[in-house]
């Protein structure tokens, strides 16, 4: 009997690397509901935290999506990559409104703090380290034989 190509495949770093972040994340946006609840959806409230992380419900769907992207993108090396290019690109993003938000509590729907735009940049690092892990090399098929 022989075995699917899936059955074979190794998966590289970067594929475990995204499966980790998103599994770590979905802990976190479960673990959030522990500390929000479900009220306050959007609230600016940095009582509320997680490890030092301002949350709030809105926040913690944020993390169970960035969660399940990961889980469900980490199965090939190209989805890995794309979880990863998702991580630089939101992360930046989020990094960038978060210094803007973090004091302006009108505008912080997210309930950012500084903890939490330290965590953005190591999120965007780790997106660039999934997105750009080196390819492996082709194998080349050896001398011909004549």
């Amino acid at each position: 009997m022989t075995q699917s190509p899936t059955a074979t495949r190794t998966r590289a770093p970067h594929q475990w690397l995204a499966l980790v972040i998103g599994l770590v994340y979905l802990l976190v946006g479960i673990a959030g509901f522990f500390v929000t609840g479900f009220d306050g959806f959007a609230e600016h409230d940095h009582d509320q935290t997680l490890l030092g992380f301002a949350v709030n419900p809105l926040h913690n769907i944020v993390h169970l999506l960035i969660g399940l992207l990961g889980v469900s993108l980490w199965s090939t090396s190209g989805r890995a990559r794309t979880f990863g290019w998702l991580l630089v690109v939101g992360y930046g993003a989020a990094f960038v409104y978060g210094l803007v938000a973090v004091n302006n509590p009108e505008i912080n729907v997210l309930n950012i703090n500084t903890a939490d735009n330290w965590l953005h940049v190591l999120s965007v690092v780790a997106g660039l380290v999934i997105a750009l892990w080196p390819r492996p090399r082709a194998t080349s098929p050896g001398p011909r034989q004549v």
